[in-house]
């Protein structure tokens, strides 16, 4: 690994696919190793912060509904963004590639194929996305964030290996605070819908906590994401009642917010649920309704089956049924600390030092062949 080749890793501009390669991109530049970042346009306000000597921008489009012709623009998108990937690729030559998920990974992640690259992907969901599944009889490995992996033939599942979903420093620091005690009588309380924030939190949560009793909520502690539109009524319902409550559209220090509290009111992406476990917090999950994979469900399923979350559908979370489940939290905490014990269990804090060998392992093999 000293000739300087890079690794490179191919994300989207999301979080939820930027956390875990910026998590792997750490472990391999703690070894040493370069590492350069695919991405596109919609990463560059994290550019700074990623763990990479270079970071390049390949363009990407999703073929996904919409009319034929935009279908099409789109498809002429990945393979003019293909054929500036192969170029990128054969200039810095990469020692492999690692791509994370989304269409904006396909152009890198068909060109590294092309070129005999070797190439892994990660697939964070408990359903592998149709982008993954549209590469994944093409790559040499598939790394998967769960247990059980949907959506998949035989074949493919035969090419997986259980990494888990790496997670940032920050998860990492946060997951040393011991769950937090009930000295001062008080639940605290994270409500967050994710890196766009939800508005069904902002509709549901503020409504079931003015439902409580006023000796039950006064006990509340909150922390609330929301969406800057949302902010303003979130916040008046809370002062009317006057509750201890922080509302914001962003905390960029959500892993600690997370591990002070109590219990977690969420949605059930990924890197959510993932972070979740490492750091060892009970939650309440609401999964994406319109997803076409379903992946928050199975994500939350397989997460609830530790015992550490429950599970709500979205059409049933109405603020009477919050009221009641709070409600029952405030009445069993030694039911929460053990549901807390539950989840770190099931987290895997070093899922990418475990993706980092996986990718040196195939590197070693391919270059054993050359």
């Amino acid at each position: 690994m000293s000739d300087g080749r890079p690794i490179v890793v191919a994300a989207g501009g999301t979080g939820g696919h930027l956390f875990p390669a910026e998590a792997l991109s750490n472990a391999l530049a703690a070894r040493g190793i370069a590492v350069e970042l695919v991405t596109e346009e919609r990463a560059t306000k994290y550019g700074a912060a990623f763990p990479a000597r270079a970071i390049h921008k390949i363009v990407a489009a999703t073929p996904r509904g919409g009319a034929i012709l935009a279908r099409a623009s789109a498809i002429l998108t990945l393979i003019r963004g293909t054929l500036a990937a192969r170029r990128l690729l054969k200039r810095i030559r990469p020692r492999a590639l690692v791509g994370f998920g989304g269409y904006p990974t396909v152009p890198p992640v068909l060109a590294a194929t092309q070129l005999r690259v070797p190439t892994i992907i990660h697939e964070g969901n408990a359903v592998i996305g149709k982008a993954n599944h549209f590469l994944a009889s093409r790559v040499d490995a598939i790394a998967k964030g769960f247990d059980a992996l949907g959506g998949v033939s035989e074949k493919i599942r035969a090419k997986t290996i259980r990494t888990g979903n790496p997670v940032r420093p920050k998860v990492i620091e946060a997951a040393k605070i011991e769950f937090p005690d009930f000295s001062d009588g008080r639940l605290r309380l994270l409500v967050t819908g994710g890196s766009q924030g939800a508005r069904i939190m902002s509709d549901v949560v503020p409504a079931a906590i003015e439902l409580m009793p006023e000796s039950a909520r006064s006990r509340l502690v909150i922390v609330q994401q929301a969406r800057e539109e949302d902010i303003a009524r979130v916040k008046a319902v809370y002062d009317r009642l006057g509750l201890c409550a922080e509302v914001a559209v962003f905390f960029s220090d959500l892993p600690l917010r997370i591990a002070k509290a109590h219990l977690v009111i969420a949605r059930a992406g990924a890197s959510t649920v993932s972070e979740l476990a490492v750091i060892g917090r009970p939650a309440i999950l609401v999964p994406l309704p319109h997803a076409l994979d379903q992946d928050q469900a199975a994500n939350a399923k397989q997460f609830a089956a530790t015992g550490a979350a429950i599970v709500v559908d979205q059409s049933a979370f109405s603020p009477q049924w919050l009221a009641t489940a709070l409600l029952d939290a405030q009445g069993d905490l030694p039911g929460l600390a053990r549901r807390a014990a539950a989840a770190k269990q099931a987290g895997v804090a070093d899922a990418a030092e475990r993706l980092a060998d996986l990718v040196l392992s195939l590197v070693a093999e391919a270059e054993k062949k050359r």
